[in-house]
C-alpha cells in the first residue's frame, strides 16, 4: 500500500505545483496588462486640469474642464464598439490574442497624445485631435478589462475563482495609483509653466516604457484551456454578439445594473475626487492626488480580501454588503471631503473607495459565472462598457454639472449613492453561483 501511495501523493504534489505556477503566470500577465491600460486611461483624468488650460479656449475655467470631461467621456462611448469588436475577436479567435491588440493600441494612443501640439499652436485642431486620441483609448479600453477577467477565470480553480478575479480588477485600480503618484510627482518636481509648456507630456510618453513590459508579457501568455477545448470542438461563434443577444439577454442586463457602482462609484471616488477635494475640499493639488493615491492603496488591499469573502461566503453577500455601505455613507463622507481638513478629505476618500473596491471583488467573478464560455468574453466586454458609458465616463461631467447647476458641493454625493442603489436593486435578484462550474454551452 505505501509503495503505489507515494509515488501517487508526489505526483499529485507535483501536479498542484506545476498548477500553482501556470495561474500565478496567467494572473500575473493580466493584472499587468490592466495596469498599463488603465495608467494609460487614467492619466488623463488626473491631469484634468492641465489639459484644460493646453486644449480647451481660455477665458472660462469652468467651461474648459467641463470640455476636458466631456472628451473624458466620450471615451467611454467607443469603448461599447470596442468590446464588440474585441469581444467577437476573443471568443471568435481566443482571448490572448485579443488581449494582445488592445494593449498594443493603448499605448499608441497615449504616446500620440503625448507628442500632440496644442490649442495655442494648432487652435481647434488640437482640440479635436486630443479627442480622437482619446476616442481611440477608450475604443482599446472596451476590450481590456472583461477579457482579463474571462482568461484569468477560465485557468483558476472554482473555489478561488473570486479571489484570482479580485487580484485581475487590483491592476485597474494599480494603473490609476502609478497614475496617480506621477501626477503627484509632476506637481511636486516641477513648477506650473514648467508642466504647462513641456512637462505635461512626461506622463503620456512614459507609456512607451510601461506599455513594452505589458506587450511583451501579453505575447508570452498561453490560451485557456476552455477556449483551446471550446476550439477543437468547433463550438466557438461565428458572430458571438447576436448568440450573446439570443441566449444570454437576461444575464446581460443583470450585468449592466451590477456594475453600475463599480463604474460611476469608482469614478467619482478616484478619478473625480482628486479635482473635487481641490475645488470644494480647498486642497492643494499636492493633497488631491496623494489623497487619491492612498485610497488606490486601500482599494487594493481591500480587493483579495472581499475576494477570498466571496469564495467563501458567497458573491450575493458581498455584492450586497458593500452597495450598502456606500448607499449609507456616500453623503456623510463627502461632508469629509467638503470640510477643508486634510484628515477628514483623506478618510471621506478612502472609505467611499473602498465601499467600491468591496462590490468590485465580488461582480466580474459573478458575471463571468452567469455566461457560458463561447458569449464569454463579448458578455463581459458589452455588459461593463454599457455601465462605463451612461454612468462611469460621464460621471465626471455630471458631478461638475450638477454642482454648477445647484450651487450645492455635496451634489456629486447623490450620484455616488443613486450607482450604490442600483448596484443594490440588481444583487438581490441575482442567483448565488458560488462554487459552480464554468459552462461552456
Amino acid at each position: 500500500m505505501h509503495g503505489i501511495d507515494t509515488p501517487t501523493s508526489s505526483s499529485d504534489a507535483e501536479s498542484t505545483a506545476g498548477q500553482g505556477k501556470s495561474i500565478a503566470k496567467v494572473v500575473r500577465a493580466a493584472v499587468v496588462g490592466t495596469i498599463v491600460e488603465y495608467y494609460d486611461f487614467g492619466i488623463y483624468g488626473y491631469m484634468a486640469t492641465t489639459i484644460a488650460a493646453l486644449f480647451f479656449a481660455k477665458g472660462d475655467d469652468t467651461a474648459a474642464l467641463l470640455g476636458t470631461f466631456a472628451t473624458f467621456a466620450v471615451a467611454f462611448f467607443l469603448r461599447v464598439p470596442g468590446g464588440i469588436v474585441f469581444g467577437h475577436v476573443g471568443d471568435r479567435y481566443g482571448r490572448k490574442r485579443a488581449l494582445s491588440w488592445t494593449i498594443l493600441l493603448m499605448v499608441a494612443a497615449t504616446v500620440v497624445m503625448g507628442l500632440m501640439p496644442t490649442y495655442l499652436t494648432l487652435g481647434i485642431w488640437a482640440t479635436a485631435a486630443l479627442v480622437l486620441a482619446r476616442c481611440l483609448q477608450g475604443f482599446a479600453a472596451g476590450g481590456e478589462l472583461g477579457g482579463a477577467n474571462a482568461f484569468v477565470s477560465e485557468s483558476a480553480p472554482t473555489h478561488r475563482r473570486a479571489t484570482y478575479t479580485a487580484m485581475v480588477n487590483s491592476g485597474t485600480y494599480l494603473g490609476s495609483l502609478v497614475a496617480s503618484l506621477i501626477a503627484l510627482a509632476m506637481t511636486s518636481l516641477f513648477t506650473k509653466d514648467e508642466i504647462l509648456h513641456w512637462a505635461w507630456r512626461i506622463p503620456f510618453l512614459l507609456s512607451l516604457v510601461i506599455g513594452g513590459v505589458g506587450i511583451w508579457i501579453r505575447n508570452s501568455m498561453e490560451e485557456t484551456p476552455q477556449f483551446d477545448e471550446l476550439s477543437k470542438k468547433g463550438e466557438t461563434k461565428k458572430m458571438p454578439i447576436m448568440e450573446l443577444l439570443r441566449s444570454s439577454g437576461g444575464p446581460l442586463l443583470k450585468i449592466v445594473f451590477l456594475g453600475a457602482f463599480i463604474t460611476g462609484g469608482y469614478y467619482i471616488a478616484s478619478v473625480y475626487a482628486a479635482t473635487y477635494l481641490q475645488k470644494s475640499g480647498h486642497q492643494s493639488s499636492s493633497v488631491a492626488f496623494l489623497s487619491t493615491s492612498l485610497a488606490l492603496v486601500l482599494g487594493v488591499a481591500t480587493l483579495p480580501i472581499a475576494g477570498a469573502a466571496a469564495d467563501r461566503y458567497g458573491r450575493r453577500p458581498v455584492l450586497i454588503g458593500g452597495s450598502v455601505a456606500g448607499v449609507v455613507l456616500g453623503v456623510p463622507m463627502f461632508m469629509l471631503m467638503a470640510g477643508g481638513s486634510v484628515w477628514q478629505a483623506v478618510f471621506g476618500q478612502s472609505v467611499l473607495f473602498i465601499a467600491v473596491s468591496v462590490v468590485n471583488a465580488a461582480s466580474y467573478v459573478s458575471y463571468v459565472e452567469m455566461l457560458k464560455a463561447s458569449v464569454r468574453y463579448s458578455g463581459l466586454a458589452l455588459g461593463n462598457n454599457i455601465t462605463n458609458m451612461l454612468l462611469g465616463g460621464t460621471a465626471p461631467f455630471i458631478a461638475t454639472w450638477l454642482i454648477d447647476v445647484t450651487r450645492n458641493n455635496l451634489a456629486p454625493a447623490g450620484y455616488f449613492v443613486f450607482c450604490g442603489v442600483l448596484t443594490l436593486i440588481a444583487a438581490l435578484f441575482v442567483r448565488e453561483t458560488k462554487g459552480i462550474e464554468l459552462s461552456t454551452d
